[in-house]
């Protein structure tokens, strides 16, 4: 109830103070000196700690932060000017309008607005800003060379000059980026930059933001309550473990004692009307707060979703994406010569890792192991073999009992594995054979990793939507697996990944995962 957590600290006061003390609070003061306030003593100052804090609120946080970008990429910009001029003057390129090239730094800047770089968000993926900015300094340089091209009519030494800014512009602008995403991750993970967030709506859905927020604080969003007005019990939701604060009547109240800057609005419960969830919108508006929605039937809201209007109502119009259409025809043909590429380039690291394979301990090169493809049929997938053979290895493999909600992969059962096959786990390389799977089609280059039969089995039965999975062909990479769902974690969340990379694929997709695969071969995984 709103108040009772104020009664309750006056009640322990009251309840710590000794007899005497209330005694003598009651009667009044025992002595005729006049009773005088006590004299304030001055606020410490602040510490160099506690500045660096405020200062890293003030420039990192969503409300600074679009000063900063835009500061820091004018700056940049203007260096990228710099630079350019001193180097075409250092190499005697001589163009036309040299003052035009001043004109580039207004220009990207207001094209990156336009992309809407400058907006704060939740999540950051410094790949897709390095696209856009590259698209930004492409479409400025050819601006500028059009214009001097019209008015003058040879564009020869203004090209090589605007070449030069266009190079340093992206390179200087990208670093910078960089750097900035970085601090503002590292800060959103310390919770220096936080934003107190309310979860409208304790049911099933709102713990599952709550547990996505706790998990990644990187978006930079710390849940500390819901609100609703007829919350399931925690045996209902056992995920949630943040308290109900109290009802929408209460909002202002509760914003109030918790200084809540965001609210995200899942399901109310079954006795909460969605009818009072505009209203919620509109007081959360008025106090200032952000406001993210989850909305109904997500799990078939993709990137293609466009959103149409029929009068004054709103109509999502969804896009499903088609496995057997002709644009996975071209992904899987794609594939294959990706895979020979590779297997080419590679040639000599697949060499060498037979050699160490063969010599490190006895047995076969490569381990074949059964597992469940596209439309659930079966194939035998390839990898270095990385462990020794033992009469129980060679007669069967080990049972394996999993916890729940725990997806298998690592070291299961006895460590068997050879010095070499540690070393090949550790970088992934005991995963290159499948090269070949993808280049007789059993496999893509990107998509969900596939199970063995006898788990697909059991996750059916006890996954939701884990069979949609199997509507596209497995791959050696995937989106649950460059954001560091791989080994022995969490079935429910690599399935919610697999799911959405299918449902939001595309070709640019791939190529973000292939890059991003990169790095996530050095993170560790056993």
């Amino acid at each position: 109830m709103p108040g009772a957590g104020q009664r309750g600290r006056d009640e322990l006061a009251l309840a710590s103070a000794s007899p005497a003390d209330t005694a003598a609070q009651a009667e009044g003061p025992l002595t005729d000196e006049p009773l005088t306030q006590p004299p304030t003593e001055p606020e410490p100052p602040q510490t160099e700690p506690g500045r660096l804090t405020a200062r890293a609120r003030r420039i990192l946080s969503a409300r600074g932060w679009t000063a900063t970008a835009v500061t820091a990429d004018a700056v940049m910009l203007v260096l990228a000017v710099v630079a350019a001029l001193i180097g075409a003057n250092a190499a005697h390129v001589h163009a036309s309008e040299p003052w035009l090239v001043w004109t580039f730094p207004p220009i990207v800047v207001a094209l990156l607005a336009i992309r809407g770089l400058y907006r704060p968000k939740i999540t950051m993926q410094y790949v897709d800003e390095v696209g856009h900015l590259v698209g930004a300094c492409s479409v400025a340089a050819m601006v500028i060379i059009a214009v001097v091209a019209f008015f003058s009519g040879s564009a020869t030494g203004q090209a090589e000059l605007i070449a030069r800014v266009w190079a340093f512009g992206m390179v200087y602008v990208a670093g910078s980026r960089y750097v900035l995403g970085v601090t503002q991750r590292r800060a959103r993970q310390e919770r220096l930059v936080a934003q107190p967030t309310l979860i409208i709506g304790a049911g099933r859905i709102g713990a599952q933001v709550e547990r996505r927020l706790e998990e990644r604080p990187e978006l930079g969003l710390e849940p500390i309550g819901y609100i609703d007005a007829y919350p399931p019990s925690e045996e209902q939701v056992p995920g949630r473990r943040k308290p109900v604060l109290g009802g929408p009547d209460e909002l202002e109240s509760i914003v109030e004692r918790t200084g809540a800057e965001h609210v995200i609005l899942a399901f109310l419960s079954s006795r909460g009307s969605d009818a009072h969830l505009v209203p919620i919108v509109r007081r959360c508006d008025e106090l200032g707060l952000q406001v993210s929605l989850v909305p109904r039937l997500f799990e078939s809201i993709n990137v293609r979703a466009e959103i149409e209007h029929i009068g004054g109502m709103p109509l999502f119009r969804l896009r499903t994406v088609r496995p057997k259409g002709w644009q996975f025809a071209v992904k899987h043909a794609l594939d294959r010569l990706a895979a020979a590429v590779l297997i080419l380039l590679l040639g000599p690291l697949l060499l060498v890792s037979i050699v160490a394979v063969k010599l490190s301990s006895r047995g076969p090169v490569f381990f074949r192991q059964r597992r469940v493809g596209r439309d659930g049929r079966p194939f035998d997938l390839l990898k270095f073999r990385s462990m020794q053979l033992t009469a129980d290895a060679r007669g069967g493999s080990e049972s394996l009992t999993l916890p729940d909600d725990t997806a298998p992969g690592g070291v299961e059962g006895s460590d068997r594995r050879t010095a070499v096959g540690r070393l090949m786990r550790r970088l992934s390389i005991d995963e290159l054979p499948q090269l070949f799977n993808v280049l007789r089609g059993d496999m893509s280059m990107v998509g969900p990793r596939p199970e063995r039969p006898e788990f697909v089995e059991l996750f059916e039965r006890r996954v939701t939507r884990y069979d949609d999975r199997h509507r596209v062909k497995s791959g050696i990479t995937g989106w649950a697996q460059v954001h560091g769902l791989r080994g022995k974690t969490s079935l429910s969340d690599r399935i919610e990944w697999d799911n959405y990379y299918i449902e939001n694929w595309s070709l640019k997709l791939d190529l973000k995962i292939l890059l991003l695969t990169i790095s996530a071969v050095f993170r560790p995984v056993e």
